[in-house]
């Protein structure tokens, strides 16, 4: 039965709905597709084009001290956000990721909100790959191509098609192109220490802002001002739970894997951050499309890392596709965004939510401005950090007897830690770029006034996210 069966409003303004069994049928995701080193793999994914690609802009805003300094502190967040989401992951694995833990925690608003925030990044983050993808393939002189829109275009056809596919193959795909990366940072890592200084770190040129230095030539402003390109060494790590569904027993595997990855990018964030800079020189590569070739010049190392690197910043791209149409899926199948977006092809794979995006997507990339699309998509993610770290707060206080098979090493203090410097990365990307910031808000804004006005009296009650919830309201009405 397709049929809507029953209309329940409930105290927090929303209303919702049964659907039968037919709905939930047509948006169903592979079960059992992925282990905990697939898992670390696909958290490895999300990331690693960040340390082939837009992490050096932070160069430009804070120098090399005010960039390793912004990234010692946001690495500190992020390993804090990633052992609290681990515990969040292991009590409630579903597709939604952070919006199903703050929905749990936040209520539909919270929800709602901070799975807003996760698709305003991850829609975006793609759109500043492409671009990074474009000075890549321009630098290698491939077919002659001097204008990146085709390749843009290229890339999310391909890749949305590969997709389509079904998601076990898309995981495996993945897998091999980030061990391919992986590979790529490790030749590089060896080629740059060989031509490694110590003053190429600090060799642009002191201004005459508070503070300045040859270590700060921004001064302590710049410390800020590059916390939204540290950011990018880690960005989509978080979007390791939204495979939950489609994991073999998640609440074991989902917070190994997420931990493992980030083990992984502590390390390549400070290679990459440490030997580029040492070997191409900070005022060289600050503005680079392709800061690791540029940082080694015109040898055959470079032209490898240069291929390779395509296939990182391919990983990314391919993996956070894979991000936001999990995310989109599970608003979708709980009715906060329109439901058409949520049915799954034969293949188990979310058709429109996949293009939908991905369409918007190629869109932004046509403006040719990674760094501007960086920021927002960095954005999107630092506010989705601060809800998601309130939530695991609000559910230690609230349901401190809620099964939780991982906990968080520290509590609510590592959680807290997180959440004090996701605030403050959301206030450095108006520093940074205040009116790419303010579009973002704009956009954020129009999403909760459709939630406001249609989509809160059209929930979905027996879509997983909501079941939840309605659980931990029978169990509150109990006690």
């Amino acid at each position: 039965m397709s049929a809507t069966e029953s209309i329940s409003s409930h105290h927090d303004g929303t209303q919702s709905h049964i659907e039968g069994s037919d709905y939930l049928a047509r948006r169903q995701l592979k079960k059992g597709t992925a282990g905990w080193v697939l898992l670390a793999g696909l958290g490895v994914s999300y990331v690693i084009s960040g340390d082939y690609s837009g992490w050096n802009f932070g160069l430009e805003q804070g120098g090399f001290g005010g960039l390793l300094i912004a990234a010692v502190i946001i690495a500190g967040m992020y390993l804090a956000m990633v052992l609290g989401m681990a515990e969040m992951s292991s009590a409630l694995p579903a597709a939604g990721g952070g919006y199903t833990f703050a929905r749990r925690a936040l209520g539909p608003w919270g929800g709602f909100a901070t799975g807003t925030a996760i698709l305003i990044e991850y829609a975006i983050a793609p759109a500043a790959i492409a671009t990074f993808i474009g000075a890549y393939v321009e630098s290698l002189n491939l077919f002659g191509i001097t204008d990146g829109w085709w390749i843009y275009l290229a890339v999310y056809a391909i890749f949305i098609g590969i997709h389509l596919s079904g998601a076990g193959e898309a995981l495996k795909v993945m897998f091999v192109i980030t061990a391919i990366a992986l590979v790529g940072l490790i030749v590089f890592a060896v080629a740059a220490a060989g031509q490694f200084e110590a003053a190429n770190l600090t060799n642009i040129a002191p201004t005459d802002a508070a503070g300045a230095s040859d270590f700060l030539p921004f001064g302590f402003i710049g410390i800020w001002a590059a916390v939204p390109f540290a950011i990018w060494f880690f960005l989509a790590i978080e979007g390791v739970p939204l495979a939950a569904e489609e994991a073999k027993d998640p609440s074991r595997n989902v917070p190994r894997g997420i931990i493992a990855a980030m083990g992984v990018l502590l390390v390549t964030a400070t290679t990459v951050l440490v030997l580029a800079t040492g070997a191409g020189g900070a005022d060289a590569i600050q503005s680079s499309g392709n800061p690791l070739v540029e940082a080694l010049g015109d040898g055959p190392a470079a032209k490898v890392v240069n291929y390779i690197g395509l296939a990182g910043l391919v990983a990314s791209f391919f993996s956070i596709m894979y991000a936001y149409s999990r995310q989109l899926f599970a608003l979708s199948r709980a009715g906060y965004l329109p439901t058409a977006l949520s049915i799954t092809n034969s293949r188990k794979a979310p058709t429109l939510a996949l293009i939908v995006p991905g369409v918007i997507g190629f869109l932004l990339s046509l403006t040719g401005q990674g760094d501007m699309l960086l920021n927002m998509a960095v954005f999107g993610a630092a506010l989705s950090y601060v809800l998601m770290m309130v939530s695991h707060i609000v559910l230690r206080r609230r349901e401190p007897d809620m099964e939780r098979p991982y906990r968080t090493p520290g509590g609510v203090v590592t959680t807290g830690f997180a959440l004090v410097i996701a605030a403050l990365a959301v206030v450095a990307t108006f520093l940074v770029n205040s009116t790419a910031a303010l579009w973002c808000l704009v956009v954020f804004g129009a999403f909760m006034l459709y939630f406001g006005i249609y989509s809160r009296h059209h929930l979905v009650a027996n879509s997983p996210d909501e079941e939840f919830a309605a659980l931990a309201r029978a169990e509150a009405e109990l006690e």
